[in-house]
């Protein structure tokens, strides 16, 4: 596990970039805290990166459900009644689609898939992110020294 600290909204969006970089076709990143976290604004640094449009209209899928992208779907669990809605959702119909997901214990299978796990809460005092990065079922040395610069310290 990777424990970060993003002091402002620049420094979520570097860390989403640097993440953006390193992902594989097929990874299910989760993306999990509350309300006003930060979920929807790491995501939208990923997609921007991945499509190299820093400057695409990168809506919260709240109300969508699902968000698809070219190559990424972008999904926000929280109205969700039941786990077994995912299946007419798509969201893993393409696998080599990176597939970004908030709210992800809504469908706790998820959880279970290769990709990372992003959780993500406010900082002290309401001051910047604390982000803590989890590895599943691939490797993060790469990935680990792309995020170097915001580790939080007395991590590892």
């Amino acid at each position: 596990m990777i424990a970060l600290f993003a002091p402002d909204a620049a420094a979520t969006d570097a860390i989403g970039a640097a993440v953006a970089v390193h992902l594989k076709a097929g990874d299910i990143v989760t993306l999990e805290g509350d309300l006003g976290a930060g979920k929807t604004a790491l995501a939208r640094a990923i997609i921007r990166t991945r499509l190299a449009e820093p400057d695409l209209e990168v809506p919260s899928p709240t109300f969508a459900i699902v968000q698809p992208y070219k190559g990424i779907i972008h999904a926000d669990l929280y109205r969700l009644a039941d786990e077994s809605e995912i299946d007419e959702l798509g969201l893993i119909e393409d696998e080599s689609d990176i597939v970004l997901v908030e709210w992800p214990e809504r469908a706790p299978s998820l959880l279970r898939r290769p990709g990372l796990g992003i959780a993500i809460r406010m900082g002290a005092g309401g001051v910047g992110r604390v982000l803590s990065v989890r590895a599943r079922g691939r490797e993060m040395d790469q990935l680990a020294r792309a995020l170097a610069p915001w580790r939080a310290e007395g991590t590892q």
